[in-house]
């Protein structure tokens, strides 16, 4: 048995739809291994000086895009935290790379009914609001989940306590580290591994 993941060697970062959990399950992730949690959707609304609804509406989805690839690059040269990312972040090549260059990737997949439920409770989600939720959620599942298969550590998010999903997230990283001992000693991936 692996032994208790207390310390990473690099940062983890959260992948997945909107309502999968990242924030949620970020913030006790990090608490617990006593590192900063990072939300790149707040990064991003803060150094834009205003909501991402308001840059989709204003400047499009490339112009988003463009500005979170920044964001999220710059994210990953501070210090080791876990930094939970939007829905479509991941999907682009260029951060994708980044990303599994330097991180370790953790999707939390859920199922299109737990995202329904989920997303409901908020109405600031731009991409839901082009039409019926279910079809736009079960279209981004078909498009974006074999993407997100090319994370690191799968973890499926459950409708039940947090902790229970972290402590999953917590054993899925352990088992990863075990079995790859180059990232467990922060090895930087080679280049033709982090775009896979």
């Amino acid at each position: 048995m692996p032994p208790r993941l207390t310390k990473v060697p690099r940062t983890i970062v959260l992948v997945g739809l909107m309502g999968a959990g990242k924030s949620c399950i970020g913030r006790r992730l990090a608490a617990q291994l006593a590192l900063d949690f990072v939300d790149a959707d707040a990064e991003i609304e803060r150094a834009a000086g205003c909501s991402i609804e308001e840059i989709f509406e204003r400047h499009g989805e490339t112009a988003f895009r463009d500005g979170e690839r920044r964001v999220i690059a710059r994210l990953l040269n501070q210090p080791i935290h876990v930094l939970a990312t939007g829905g479509g972040s991941f999907m682009d090549p260029r951060t994708r790379s980044e990303i599994r260059g330097r991180a370790i990737t953790v999707w939390l997949r859920a199922d299109l009914e737990l995202l329904l439920k989920r997303t409901g409770r908020r109405s600031n989600r731009p991409l839901l609001k082009r039409g019926n939720p279910r079809e736009i959620l079960e279209k981004l599942i078909a498009e974006r989940y074999p993407v997100y298969g090319q994370a690191d550590v799968i973890v499926d998010s459950a409708d039940g306590p947090p902790e229970a999903t972290v402590e999953r997230v917590r054993a899925a990283i352990e088992a990863y580290l075990a079995a790859h001992p180059m990232a467990a000693a922060g090895e930087p991936r080679l280049a033709e591994d982090a775009g896979r």
